[in-house]
């Protein structure tokens, strides 16, 4: 009896587990069983402003310099190999941003398709993790940042206790009580809970302000610089430049936050690609622009760690844009906390409407058009985080998320291609995926232990075997062009950004791998016992979206 039922449980999970979302029929307008959904109240310059808000924060203020501080003036081409790497992955985006452009989901949406439910699932818990935890810790350096602008009000100096915005110091290691960051997660969520127009309208404000802020902070930097800074230009070798490319990754992390916009986009099939591409073009600017200016005004050796643009400039007397800076932080952490909670509510209402979440997640507010119940929920998550823990604690088991989804997103454009009648090519090329991703961690742990420039000379063998299995993805499976925007060069540009992505995968804290396969055995244990019994990808409330022509909003 009890091997019956083993038997029964298995063979039900996995039917369940490799069960994929279909591509609909009907046209691309939004329908659901209430007569409820998102509105479509963003354009173009919208979304490319969304995805600057949820690129730029206060890092670009401190990163720049920080690796700057081993890359020497060659940082700038740290930022640009980091840019264009995003741009890759932004490539592949924008090409299903436009194939599935009436909907929410994002990553999950695309894996939901492309691969499976189960693996669509994972790749929701490892980003939403990201999220939270990032949700969290940014609210607690907003705070932070509002305590100094009030500090420099000479009664408010030194008269705050730190557990108001600084943080309290911590308690048995784990908790520290911050009261300012709660409240400012609390006046967000009521701003995106009222609708995308509150929203965007902030972000629009605040996203303007931080862009004017940096460009001030270039074009007065400009006229300070010493170009004799720039010499030596990579005094570490190309190694250390390359090393900071893979840190500055991070920093363009947030384009992707366009594609969970579709369903609120008026002529998303044309609109998501320019987000898209449009957002991660500006930020390579401005990245670009402050590294060359804090380089060049002084000496990459004695840059600080904890504020080295701000300290360059008190270096050269100009105070006031320190107090620019300090300013411009405040607007981007805003805006990127704004819009983090916005996606995490939009995934937690695409995973409701599947059923792979309870129902509530699902809900939209009928006159607001906000999924109300999923933003109070990511809000209370945000709230409870950010006011009781000490996050930065968990700084370095982020990005393993993000890193997975990008490297999810890129298959998906691969195997979306194919053609599906050729059962057998699919499972060789699916395996030729599996190799690339496989050869990128090892290139990344060679060239993260490799003590000596003999042993980089092994990296060359999983570069040729990525090579080769791209060569095999190239040659032997037949591709369809798709409708709407395309990602050039498939599959050699969805392989790199496979490669690359998990070569950074590789260089996390070793923690970081811990938490990615803890969360997958979690999360495979929720499917398990809930998931696969309550998910319907065709039932009458799933939004169904088929290669649809561009829309006005009604």
């Amino acid at each position: 009896m009890r091997a019956s039922f083993s038997s029964s449980f298995f063979s039900q999970f996995s039917s369940s587990a490799l069960r994929t979302k279909p591509l609909g029929k009907s046209s691309d307008v939004v329908r659901s069983n209430s007569g409820e959904g998102l509105v479509r109240r963003l354009g173009p310059f919208d979304l490319i402003l969304l995805g600057i808000g949820a690129s730029i924060g206060a890092g670009i203020f401190v990163v720049t310099g920080t690796v700057a501080r081993d890359a020497g003036p060659g940082v700038t081409i740290s930022f640009l190999l980091a840019g264009a790497s995003c741009a890759l992955n932004a490539l592949c985006y924008a090409e299903l941003a436009s194939r599935f452009p009436a909907v929410v989901g994002g990553a999950y949406l695309y894996t939901y398709t492309a691969f499976n439910e189960l693996t669509a699932f994972l790749v929701f818990t490892q980003m939403m993790l990201d999220y939270h935890i990032g949700a969290a810790s940014i609210a607690r350096s907003l705070a932070s940042y509002v305590i100094n602008i009030f500090e420099l009000i000479p009664s408010f100096k030194d008269n705050i206790p730190n557990w108001v915005g600084h943080g309290s110091d911590d308690i048995l290691g784990v908790f520290s009580i911050n009261l300012l960051a709660p409240v400012l997660l609390v006046i967000l969520t009521i701003i995106l809970c009222r609708g995308v127009g509150e929203s965007t309208l902030v972000n629009t404000i605040m996203t303007i302000t931080k862009v004017v802020i940096v460009l001030v902070v270039i074009i007065v930097g400009a006229f300070e610089v010493d170009d004799s800074n720039w010499s030596p230009f990579a005094p570490n070798g190309f190694k250390s430049i390359l090393t900071g490319a893979t840190v500055a990754f991070f920093a363009y992390v947030g384009f992707d936050a366009v594609a969970n916009s579709a369903e609120e986009s008026k002529r998303p099939q044309r609109d998501l690609p320019i987000g898209i591409i449009g957002s991660l073009l500006v930020c390579v600017v401005l990245y670009s622009g402050v590294c060359l200016v804090i380089t060049g005004m002084v000496p990459y050796n004695i840059l600080g760690e904890d504020a080295p643009l701000a300290e360059a400039f008190k270096s050269k007397g100009l105070n006031f844009v320190s107090v620019l800076i300090s300013i411009g932080a405040v607007a981007g952490l805003t805006t990127t906390l704004l819009v983090g909670l916005y996606v995490q509510s939009r995934l937690y209402l695409g995973l409701g409407r599947d059923g792979l979440l309870p129902a509530i997640f699902a809900k939209v507010h009928p006159t607001r058009h906000t999924p109300i119940h999923s933003q109070i929920w990511v809000g209370i998550v945000a709230f409870i985080l950010a006011g009781l823990l000490n996050v930065t604690v968990l700084s370095h088991i982020l990005s393993v998320g993000s890193l997975a989804g990008y490297s999810v997103v890129a298959a998906c454009v691969v195997t979306l291609r194919w053609d599906d009648s050729q059962v057998s090519k699919r499972i060789e090329g699916i395996t030729c995926i599996t190799v690339i991703a496989c050869c990128g961690f090892v290139a990344g742990i060679l060239y993260r232990y490799s003590v000596s420039t003999l042993a980089d000379i092994f990296l060359i063998i999983p570069l040729a075997i990525a090579i080769f299995a791209t060569a095999g993805l190239q040659f032997r499976q037949v591709y369809r062009d798709p409708p709407g925007f395309s990602c050039p060069w498939v599959p050699i540009v969805p392989a790199v950004c496979i490669f690359f992505n998990i070569f950074l995968f590789a260089q996390l804290h070793y923690e970081a791998w811990v938490r990615f396969v803890v969360l997958s055995i979690v999360a495979v244990f929720v499917y398990a016992f809930y998931g696969q019994y309550n998910a319907n990808p065709a039932s009458d409330d799933t939004i169904y979206y088929h290669r649809a022509q561009d829309v006005e909003a009604e």
